[in-house]
């Protein structure tokens, strides 16, 4: 059992990186923007003062050049997530879990070495790359572990596990971001470069952390190697059930043919559950909620909040205990049900968030109705939307397509990102107080997809799924046996047969 403990904490460790890296570049925008400024010529040399909520200079103009810089300091994070999220677990099929994870570990030291080094040269070229290859080194970690290890009645809570280790990351780094502590002129490098501090402890610890059982038994075949990791897991027991669940898992994988990412998005076979998958994640991104973890300093400003740097803080608490709720619920509640009361609520909180900020300079309390809006989208998004998409694509592929969906809703998830990552602060400068409306329309959308589209996944086998796709039933009902059927999840011969000809396509 401790080295069931151990292997999660590393695995935790990963994740953390992820969710620190996103809420690191919030805090301290005004401080970096001025060094920005400075490098590229469009601002004097001395350090313009910080007013007393800690946010910049009141009525500072920024430069275009600086807003440009920034942005793309904000969203690189993304890109670099959007080309590994191609390559995910392939380090670890290559040299085995521990080791891949390892190897790419270099990434993320580099990553921070680049941008704890920002003021020795360029600060903007230096922040920009160091984000990119963080961004790389974070898609291709992203949760891989907890699925290997989490036994079959917990791997949504242990999936939930992966959301509570990012926000917990995110509070971390707006603590940490504080203007008394790292969010200041003299230390923000040494604040954005703790980014790769986890992955260096993360180096120490994984040498302790057995292999994963799942990849030497199923992809290498070393059964007696497996048992004995199994064991170092787990303490001493009796390795038998897990051991035939893996067999059976084996037998299912060489049956059924790999899916390449070409054969899944031209094939008719899975085109609903991966449109299900790819919207599963847009909704996350385009919920807008990275425009509350990226920029909600400047909204809670705005809105105006005299302390927006503590209002953020008070942000990341609700993001962390909320999540905790949702690890206590997703398993009991449903993923479907879950992201439904997230969605709505989302909906119904970026409405008052719109009105709040419309009406603020006519009604003073304004800026409370737009905090307790922000505070309750927040809580929304961690209940559902924000941690179900990260496993629920795994639950609706079976073994052939499943890699490859990954793949796609991975590259469809930073992609997003970095397109919110990247317009949003000339959206707002568009639409102004109306900037959330436009969320508040996709989230309506999304939720009336989840509630006609998406099926509940909770307790349910790939062949009832399936069924729910090809029968058209209502998404939250649960198929009999009859309809079910009995087979392994590879498809009737009519189906195998349809998969054939869309390959060859």
């Amino acid at each position: 059992m401790q080295g069931q403990q151990t292997t999660v904490f590393s695995a935790v460790l990963g994740s953390l990186q992820y969710g620190y890296s996103l809420g690191v570049i919030n805090a301290p925008q005004k401080v970096i923007e001025q060094h920005y400024g400075r490098s590229l010529g469009v601002l004097p040399e001395e350090p313009l003062l910080l007013s007393e909520n800690g946010t910049g200079t009141e009525k500072q103009e920024v430069h275009p050049s600086v807003v440009m810089y920034w942005s793309l300091s904000v969203s690189i994070f993304s890109i670099g997530g959007v080309v590994s999220s191609f390559l995910v677990g392939f380090v670890g099929d290559l040299r085995g879990r521990v080791k891949g994870m390892l190897m790419v570990n270099v990434l993320a030291v580099i990553a921070g070495l680049l941008m704890v080094l920002a003021k020795m040269w360029k600060p903007h070229v230096m922040v920009i790359a160091g984000r990119c290859v963080m961004g790389f080194y974070c898609g291709e970690v992203s949760s891989y572990v907890y699925r290997e290890i989490a036994p079959m009645a917990y791997r949504g809570s242990l999936g939930t596990l992966h959301q509570l280790a990012i926000v917990t990351g995110i509070l971390l780094s707006q603590v940490l971001g504080l203007e008394f502590l790292l969010g200041n002129d003299y230390y923000w490098p040494l604040l954005l470069g703790l980014s790769g501090a986890p992955a260096i402890l993360q180096s120490l610890l994984l040498p302790l952390c057995p292999e994963s059982p799942r990849y030497l038994y199923i992809k290498r075949g070393m059964v007696e190697e497996a048992k004995n990791s199994l064991r170092r897991l787990k303490g001493e027991y009796d390795p038998s059930a897990d051991l035939e669940e893996m067999r059976r898992e084996k037998e299912e994988v060489e049956k059924e043919a790999q899916v390449s990412i070409a054969v899944l998005v031209r094939s008719s076979l899975y085109r609903q559950q991966l449109f299900v998958a790819l919207m599963m994640h847009l909704s996350q991104q385009l919920s807008g909620i990275n425009a509350i973890f990226y920029y909600s300093t400047a909204i809670f400003e705005k809105a105006g909040v005299t302390q927006p740097v503590y209002a953020t803080i008070g942000v990341g608490v609700l993001n962390t205990v909320f999540t905790m709720v949702s690890v206590a619920l997703v398993d009991r509640a449903g993923r479907r049900t879950l992201t439904l009361i997230g969605l709505g609520g989302m909906c119904i909180c970026a409405v008052a968030m719109t009105v709040g900020l419309v009406y603020l300079r006519v009604y003073s309390w304004m800026s409370y109705v737009s905090m307790s809006a922000i505070f309750l989208f927040v809580c929304f998004f961690e209940i559902g939307p924000g941690p179900i998409p990260w496993f629920i694509v795994a639950e609706l592929f079976s073994q052939g397509p499943r890699p490859a969906a990954i793949a796609l809703a991975g590259c469809t998830n930073w992609t997003s990102n970095f397109i919110i990552g990247m317009t949003f602060p000339y959206i707002e400068a568009l639409c102004g107080s109306y900037v959330f409306i436009l969320f508040a329309v996709l989230l309506f959308g999304f939720t009336v997809f989840t509630y006609l589209r998406v099926p509940e996944t909770k307790g349910k086998t790939f062949e009832e799924i399936a069924a729910v796709f090809k029968k058209g039933k209502k998404p939250g009902t649960r198929k009999t046996g009859t309809e079910t059927g009995t087979g392994t999840g590879t498809g009737t011969s009519t189906e195998l047969e349809q998969l054939k000809s869309d390959s060859q396509a």
